[in-house]
């Protein structure tokens, strides 16, 4: 799976732009990583998200254990790999019918948020129990949601373009291909929002501080994350009362 979106509605973090990497690419310029893309899994999906980006989509070469999914529900575009343990007790606790998936429980739990749902959004990523990793953009609202699980059981990097726009993928080679060394595995037990930038949801209360990343070249390579033990944000997280607000303050 593959996500490039524009850095107006996903800002890449500046700690993941290596100095003097000139082996990334326009990514969204032409389209050439679409194409790419479409090359090396020729069975792919394309959807362009008009002037923000793009998603691409292939079942080629599945694993059994980490499936990918895809679903398209009122203008939530959501690709997810992995595996939730916990499915039943999610379908009835969002009201889903028995042939509900891992990716419908995604939208429906972002869609909860979105509208202003009872928990904050670290509580609800912390209720998927399970080997996941999903991307996810609302095109009303101009949103993008990611998370990775906290063992990072699923392979899933982000990185920057030569433009500053976010890439995300679960093949290191793709987004090799468009940032260079500007890149890195996502953070494990993390989530991203267009608003809020990354975030732990399992330290929700503590900042998270970059650390370079150094290739065995010993060059810069982007940087991991990690949570900041002495840093604490506010008290609370906001909860606000429209799908419009949540969008601009979360």
């Amino acid at each position: 799976m593959l996500a490039v979106l524009d850095k107006s509605v996903a800002k890449c973090p500046e700690a993941l732009q290596s100095p003097s990497n000139s082996d990334m690419v326009y990514a969204l310029k032409d389209g050439i990583l679409a194409k790419h893309f479409s090359s090396i899994h020729h069975d792919s999906i394309t959807i362009n998200l008009a002037q923000k980006g793009f998603i691409s989509y292939t079942t080629a070469n599945p694993n059994p254990l980490l499936p990918r999914l895809f679903a398209v529900v009122d203008d939530m575009f959501c690709l997810f790999k992995g595996h939730i343990e916990n499915v039943a007790h999610l379908k009835l606790q969002y009201g889903l019918n028995k042939t509900a998936n891992e990716v419908n429980i995604i939208v429906e739990a972002y869609r909860s948020l979105r509208d202003r749902g009872p928990y904050p959004v670290d509580q609800v990523i912390r209720d998927l129990h399970g080997k996941f990793a999903f991307i996810l953009y609302d095109s009303t609202y101009k949103v993008a949601f990611l998370a990775a699980d906290a063992d990072g059981s699923v392979p899933f990097y982000w990185g920057s373009d030569s433009e500053g726009h976010l890439i995300v993928s679960d093949d290191v080679e793709i987004v090799k291909k468009g940032c260079g060394k500007s890149f890195a595995p996502f953070p494990r037990g993390c989530f991203f929002t267009s608003s809020g930038g990354l975030r732990s949801f399992e330290h929700p209360m503590n900042e998270l501080k970059p650390v370079p990343r150094v290739d065995s070249s010993g060059e810069m390579c982007g940087a991991t994350f990690k949570v900041d033990a002495d840093s604490k944000k506010g008290a609370s997280m906001p909860r606000v009362g429209s799908a419009a607000d949540w969008s601009s303050h979360y």
